[in-house]
This record gives C-alpha cells, structure tokens and sequence, in this order.
C-alpha cells in the first residue's frame, strides 16, 4: 500500500531509523566488542599496563617516574630539596617531571644556552652518583625524551648504574646484571629502534629482590 505521507517527511523518518541503527551500532555495540576483546586479549595494556609492588599499584611501565629523595633541605621557595635515590636505577630527565597530563618535551633548540647548561649539570650529577668521569655519561641520562614520559634508557646508561645499585642494596653484581637483562626489550621487529630498558619493570624486579 503507497504511503500518503510526502516525500520529505518519509525522507526524515529513514534519516531518523538510519540515526538509530547506526547510534547503536557504532557508539553502543562497536565501543563495548572493542572493549571486551581489549580486555580478554591483552589484559594488561588495556587497563593501563599497570606495575604493582606487594600487590600495590606502583605506576605503569609505560611512563617514567622519578627515583628520588629527601635531602632535608628546602630551596628558595621552601619546596624540599630532593636527589636522585642511589638504591634505585635512574630513568632518563623529564622536562614535565614525568606528568602525563602535561606531555611534552622543554621545546629547547639545541644550542640553546639554558639547555647546554642543564645539559652539563645534569653530566655533572650523573658522574658523581655514579663515581665515573663525566666523559663516560650516556646522552639519554642528560637528555629528556620528547614526551617526558620515557620509561625505558638505553643498555649503556644501565650498565654504567650496575655497580652503584648492587653496592647500595648488597646483591652481588651479577644478580642486578641478570635483572638488566630480564628488563631489557630488543629493536621492534627486529630492526626498529634502539634496545631499551625499562626503568619502571627493572625497579620492580628490586623491591622484589629486597
């Protein structure tokens, strides 16, 4: 039976039942099959790669954080004074101080004066922690990433934090060389990249050591 209704109205009504479907299907169902294979697939990821220490929440190993302590000073501004925390391994410098809300890199050139001179006070600080000539410091331990939030450092910066850490903790070099190892991810695809170590994981691996 012909429809009396014009054509612009039946037009409207099969705009509306398309609006329906479509809402359903793209922002209801799509969104939670998406979600579910997310979740029974790769389980980790999808929460958030979270890394927990005595079954506690200790961040994710997908974003650097800080390894530091309180030296019991206060600087200008009455803030707390800290440095780097020598039973720890040490991740790569953050221009954002490792917030993932504000992601990014310190927009400094190359040559810029500032970032030369922060550059070598942190070449400085990495030779005295670690007991080497500055000569000997990796550029990604003076060199932020271009998010701020790198978890991982090269194998050369690890290997130069070995000695410090097994002698801080008491574990014999060869135990904190294995956990270097057990944390260590190779080139993507076996030719992208560079070998990294994750910082976050590696630290894991310690407290659980003791």
């Amino acid at each position: 039976m012909a429809s009396n209704l014009p054509g612009s109205v039946r037009q409207f009504g099969v705009a509306i039942r398309a609006l329906v479907v479509l809402t359903i299907a793209l922002g209801v169902v799509y969104p939670l099959a998406m979600t579910g294979a997310a979740q029974a697939l790769f389980h980790g990821n999808a929460n958030g790669s979270i890394v927990q220490v005595d079954g506690k929440d200790a961040g994710s190993d997908l974003i650097g954080q800080a390894y530091t302590r309180d030296t019991g000073q206060k600087d200008a501004d009455g803030e707390a004074v800290m440095e780097a925390d020598p039973r720890w391994f040490q991740t790569r410098p953050s221009a954002v101080d490792y917030d993932a809300m504000g992601s990014s890199a310190s927009q400094y050139g190359p040559n810029n004066p500032d970032l030369l001179k922060l550059v070598e006070q942190r070449r400085a600080a990495v030779a005295e922690l670690e007991a080497v000539d500055p000569s000997q410091v990796p550029p990604d331990a003076v060199t932020a990433s271009g998010s701020g939030l790198d978890p991982s450092i090269s194998p050369a910066y690890a290997a130069l934090q070995v000695q410090r850490v097994a002698r801080e903790r008491g574990f014999d070099v060869g135990q904190v060389q294995q956990l270097v190892k057990d944390n260590t991810k190779g080139r993507t695809l076996g030719f992208l990249g560079e070998p990294a170590v994750n910082v976050v994981t590696l630290n894991r691996d310690l407290a659980e050591l003791g």
